[in-house]
């Protein structure tokens, strides 16, 4: 069944400003984190996509109040009463795993159901149950569901190097199980993506003592008694990332605003290989097109400060259209090239061979009906509709709605033909 289609018109140059919503991957586990602490929490400035609405679900259901104005989240958890989240709602979302600990923490026990989200390979937990049972959990899996139980976290020093790097989930989990564990928990193999530091950051803010963050050993001191706060999330370099691909692309020149460059230094380094000619200020970023001719690309995805797995569909659709030969090699997930079968029917030369592809770019490419399988591919796919001759659909665009905050209306709002049904 078709659900959620979008139409787009290509061959329009994108003009004007947008400004970037709050880093999806920094909320969730935030709102997670407002699980450690009964006194009041305000989020400021909250892009409220799918994902986002789906975890304040989550919390709702489990006793939380909450209270929604204006793009502000006021958390009350003071009458949280259940440590078995509704299995329908936990299965939506990836990011309902970060509920683990804060659960644990205040009911000494939780039942929770596997995590949902993107199907784009392998994603196991064991680096989250092995680090909570160092730090003294009792956890049991099944085939359905996740259970522990604990007497007290106690501070210990946790190893998190996993096969493939440095694990996002894990390190935040275990960052909300030792923020009050019993003494002090050290992090080895941390991750540095920003949106740990974001964690980390509000972490601090509601008491918890943390030092080394943005670095691989991370030193935690839990606490007890935390306090409430308002923060304000960082802003989200994946939505900052596509939208600089859609300048580019289109041969238009946008400025997004609210944006965070130092978080994309290597992407913006491949926006420059790729011919774009950047205006970067302290808080937003200009580009336009400097060469007539998109040059094509070698992009490895890797860890913080690599190159985010997040763009590479994204700058697939612009590989697409650079002239020659690019090679994408994609080391995060298994099967995160799914758009590619898609971007083929819309006339794109690409050859994937485990985990790379080979992109011989192209001067146009062809309005198609097309569908997404994820968040990410169906952002490429939009792009590649931008710049297509014709009318493309894209069809189950609803994920786009769980990490894009009205993609089409800022689309819209820039000269892109585009509409939904």
């Amino acid at each position: 069944m078709v659900r959620n289609r979008l139409i787009i018109e290509g061959g329009k140059k994108l003009k004007g400003e947008i400004e970037i919503g709050s880093a999806k991957n920094a909320v969730l586990p935030i709102l997670a984190a407002s699980l450690l602490t009964d006194k009041r929490v305000i989020l400021r400035n909250i892009s409220l996509v799918n994902d986002v609405l789906t975890m304040l679900e989550i919390l709702k259901a489990i006793g939380s109040q909450i209270e929604v104005i204006n793009n502000n989240i006021i958390i009350d958890n003071s009458n949280v009463n259940s440590f078995f989240p509704p299995d329908e709602i936990v299965k939506k979302i990836r990011a309902s795993y970060y509920l683990i600990a804060p659960l644990l923490l205040r009911f000494k026990r939780v039942k929770i159901a596997y995590p949902g989200g993107c199907e784009i390979g392998e994603r196991p937990i064991d680096l989250h149950i092995k680090g909570l049972m160092n730090l003294g959990a009792k956890v049991i899996p099944n085939s359905k569901y996740l259970e522990g139980k604990i007497d007290n976290f106690v501070g210990k020093e946790i190893y998190l190097y996993g096969f493939k790097g440095p694990s996002v989930g894990a390190t935040c989990q275990i960052l909300l199980a030792a923020s009050k564990a019993k003494g002090k928990t050290t992090i080895f193999g941390a991750s540095c993506e920003p949106e740990v530091i974001d964690l980390i950051n509000f972490l601090k803010k509601i008491g918890v003592e943390i030092y080394g963050e943005g670095t691989p050993v991370i030193e935690i001191y839990g606490k007890e008694d935390l306090v409430g706060c308002e923060y304000e999330p960082i802003s989200d370099r994946i939505e900052a990332g596509t939208f600089l691909c859609a300048g580019l692309i289109t041969d238009g020149e946008i400025t997004i605003k609210n944006v965070i460059p130092q978080h994309l230094i290597i992407v913006l380094q491949k926006l420059k290989e790729a011919g774009a000619d950047l205006e970067i200020k302290e808080k937003e970023i200009k580009i336009k097109r400097g060469e007539k001719k998109l040059k094509p690309l070698n992009i490895i995805t890797s860890f913080y400060p690599g190159f985010p797995t997040d763009l590479q569909a994204q700058f697939t659709t612009l590989a697409c259209l650079a002239d020659g030969e690019s090679i994408i090699y994609e080391n995060i997930f298994e099967r995160r090239f799914a758009h590619c079968q898609e971007l083929k029917k819309m006339g794109a030369d690409i050859e994937v061979i485990d985990n790379k592809a080979i992109i011989k770019g192209k001067k146009k490419l062809i309005g198609s009906e097309v569908t997404a399988t994820d968040l990410r591919a169906s952002a490429s796919l939009v792009l590649a509709g931008l710049v297509a001759e014709g009318k493309t659909i894209i069809n189950n665009s609803y994920h786009l709605d769980r990490g894009y905050y009205q993609l089409d209306k800022k689309l819209a709002t820039l000269g892109a033909q585009i509409s939904r049904t």
